[in-house]
């Protein structure tokens, strides 16, 4: 015997996704129940990880960035005898979401990490020189992997948060190195804290037909969104724009998303501040 079972607005979203998101953008309200323009609920964590030298856990909604750095010693690139360096690596594992596979880094994560090091260059926010030890023999390298263990939208807003966060609770042991010996002390109970300037903050909007722009967008926004953009704020400047492909966009549309960038980013900076007055 058949049943009629109800269609719920779950099925309906999968039979006729762009118009069960539409019926909903026509209301001012989001899918998840959000108003048109409000954010997820985000929330941070430092200091989680006791075996790296920082860590921490960023949280937007449901999407999860877990950040680790651990610090080594090495020699420094030729063309910068007296500048350490930052090599982040964002990991988009299967565990996080159903569309990844096992495997060789997919290409977003690929992109991912190149866009997070992009943002960390140009904001200018970690100075490279500061993790010089001795010009043209010692310098820090900073690993810094960042994996997301639940995907759902805005994953580049939650690892450039995850890896702010645990830069401002970096530190890294007094180092003593001989130019002529080439002899190395680490003094791993004396630590100095990392001097940083500014705090990039990212926002990624999914844009929709006539124009029409959202923030924070999860994971099925985006893939039904026409253009994604993300804007890196640092304090009033603008360090960055990132757009892959899509519809144009016009300069209301960015004008109304770097506005709203700012006040986002604002947010971003006084949860990171106190969750780490409070470890």
């Amino acid at each position: 015997m058949r049943r009629n079972l109800p269609r719920s607005k779950y099925q309906k979203g999968i039979i006729h996704p762009i118009k069960y998101l539409r019926d909903y953008l026509e209301r001012d309200i989001r899918p998840d129940g959000r108003q048109f323009l409000r954010v997820r609920p985000m929330s941070v964590n430092v200091r989680s990880i006791t075996q790296a030298d920082s860590s921490s856990i960023f949280k937007i909604g449901n999407t999860t960035v877990v950040c680790g750095i651990k610090a080594e010693l090495a020699e420094p690139k030729v063309e910068t005898p007296d500048c350490g360096y930052i090599i982040p690596n964002v990991e988009l594992p299967p565990l996080c979401s159903p569309k990844f596979r096992p495997g060789p880094p997919s290409d977003q994560a690929q992109i991912s990490s190149k866009i997070v090091e992009t943002v960390f260059l140009n904001s200018g926010v970690l100075d490279p020189r500061n993790l010089c030890i001795s010009k043209n023999k010692l310098v820090w390298v900073l690993y810094c992997d960042l994996i997301c263990i639940d995907y759902d939208g805005s994953v580049m807003d939650a690892c450039v948060g995850a890896l702010m966060a645990a830069l401002k609770t970096l530190t890294l042991p007094e180092v003593e190195h001989n130019p002529d010996t080439g002899a190395i002390i680490v003094h791993p109970s004396k630590r100095l804290s990392v001097p940083l300037k500014g705090a990039p903050v990212c926002t990624t909007f999914a844009l929709f037909e006539d124009q029409l722009l959202i923030p924070d967008p999860t994971e099925e926004e985006e893939s039904l969104a026409l253009a994604r953009l993300s804007l890196v704020i640092d304090g009033e400047e603008l360090c960055g724009v990132y757009k892959a492909g899509g519809i144009p966009i016009s300069q209301e549309v960015l004008m109304k998303s770097l506005s709203q960038s700012k006040k986002r980013a604002e947010l971003v900076r006084k949860l990171i501040d106190t969750a780490i007055s409070s470890t």
